[in-house]
């Protein structure tokens, strides 16, 4: 065996050395996914290699330990990402040289920058469909690859599916509690993590059931009609230029006929008033006015019976406990804005762990945070009060009243389909929450389902168990 020694720590780096790609934009293109990563990916690559390794088969599954709080289950989303990413999966030339310049791999061995120049991925990825409920301990996916190569994909893989799986929750959530006659608009652009998780919110918003997205070129890249209303800032500018409310709701609807009117800049109620009187003599054409402030309830009943057929939209702030206590309340209210509650909060702590190794099952003992060896599969029947997930092998057979979640999507680096629609995920996804059992669909103290571990899997739990050392 061949022993590396330890890397030297960045910050004793000539500056000069690591600033070989600086970019201030830091923006992503494909051809950044590959360093797209944490720097241990890369630094146990390297010993893989020097330990003759890399090649070996390796199997690792994503998933999470524990659900959110609050959380009765997830909504598998970001596959789509996951396999656009391992499909350009390379090196560039200036990329290596880069890692080179850093200094941090000078002890690895050559053969190390030799397998980074013809750096494909090559192997195999199962997955449940986007869209697809799941609990814990039941992978997402499971990449079966060589070891150096289903090593590296870890970072991205756990990025966009982590997030992606999270707003698509959230959005199912929302649209559980809402309805299916509600109109939920996906707002949560200026308040996602990155420009890059705006895109990525509005996808899995859209995928997981709602109607619309307000970011334009999010929409757009994925084939819908952006959505949205008005801000306060034209009302306030338009009244004080041009006279008064009424003119700046004349001024926008001169040039977007019929558009929602955001309706609560002054007073929601004078605002509903007069577009009342104006309907009644001007015949003013007047689809929906939104409210992002005050007593939603209150207003949405007042201004109901002075514009009886005009949609409410809502915002400001909303999630699902809100939508709920707006929908008890009597709240009469059409359309929900959802921004700020949807692309952010606690993350869905997906992890990415070795299960087999060379044919041999392996797993992580350490207090709270053992894992199953082996390679597995998810067994799904009934549904309702009788839904029943089983996880076991992957070489396990399914029972004739059961369904194996697991797909295989990728095969020795090639997509074996193309990219589902997202109305066709959205289907799935809604399909999926209203099969579950009403404790896991509820958003308050929900009781998330406990896969029954198969007696197969637990036998090989069992062997491939350390035996604890005596004791002396």
């Amino acid at each position: 065996m061949r022993v590396t020694q330890t890397a030297l720590p960045v910050d004793c780096l000539p500056q000069a050395k690591v600033e070989t790609m600086r970019d201030s934009a830091l923006l992503i293109t494909p051809q950044d996914y590959s360093l797209l990563t944490d720097l241990y990916q890369l630094t146990m690559t390297a010993c893989y290699v020097g330990e003759g390794v890399d090649q070996r088969p390796a199997s690792f599954e994503l998933f999470t330990r524990r659900l959110p709080d609050q959380f009765g289950y997830l909504v598998a989303m970001g596959l789509a990402q996951a396999l656009e990413y391992l499909e350009q999966f390379s090196f560039s030339v200036e990329q290596i040289s880069a890692l080179q310049a850093t200094g941090i791999f000078g002890h690895a061995p050559a053969e190390f920058w030799d397998l980074l120049v013809t750096a494909r991925f090559t192997g195999d990825l199962w997955a449940v469909p986007e869209g697809t409920v799941v609990f814990a301990n039941e992978p997402l996916l499971r990449v079966e690859a060589p070891l150096w190569q289903a090593q590296l994909v870890e970072t991205y893989l756990l990025n966009a599916l982590n997030y992606q799986t999270l707003i698509a929750t959230k959005a199912a959530r929302m649209r559980d509690v809402a309805g299916d006659q509600a109109t939920l608009l996906e707002f949560g652009t200026r308040r996602a993590f990155s420009p890059q998780a705006s895109l990525w919110a509005a996808r899995a918003a859209l995928a997981a059931g709602m109607n619309a997205t307000s970011n334009v070129l999010a929409a757009l890249k994925l084939g819908q009609k952006p959505s949205g209303t008005m801000a306060h800032a034209l009302v306030m500018a338009l009244s004080a230029l041009e006279g008064d409310e009424d003119q700046a709701f004349r001024a926008f609807h001169r040039y977007f006929p019929a558009a929602p009117l955001l309706i609560d800049t002054y007073d929601s109620i004078a605002a509903a008033q007069q577009l009342a009187q104006r309907r009644a003599t001007e015949n003013l054409p007047l689809n929906a006015v939104r409210l992002d402030s005050g007593d939603l309830v209150s207003q949405s009943q007042q201004i109901r019976q002075l514009l009886p057929d005009v949609d409410i939209v809502a915002s400001g702030d909303l999630d699902e406990f809100a939508i709920q206590r707006l929908r008890q309340a009597g709240a009469v209210i059409a359309a929900y804005g959802l921004g700020t509650k949807l692309v952010t909060g606690a993350p869905v702590n997906g992890v990415y762990k070795l299960v087999e190794i060379d044919g041999i099952p392996v797993m992580k003992e350490s207090s709270s945070k053992l894992t199953y060896p082996g390679r597995k599969q998810i067994f799904r029947q009934g549904s309702g009060e009788t839904l029943q997930d089983r996880l076991g092998l992957a070489s396990e057979t399914a029972a004739p009243n059961e369904q194996p979640l697991l797909q295989l999507r990728l095969k020795q680096g090639k997509r074996l389909e193309a990219d589902e629609d997202l109305a066709t995920i959205a289907q799935r996804c809604r399909h999926a929450v209203t099969q579950l059992p009403a404790a896991c669909r509820q958003i308050d103290q929900p009781s998330p389902l406990t896969a029954q571990i198969s007696p197969a899997l637990q036998s090989l739990t069992q062997q491939t168990q350390r035996q604890p050392l005596p004791v002396s």
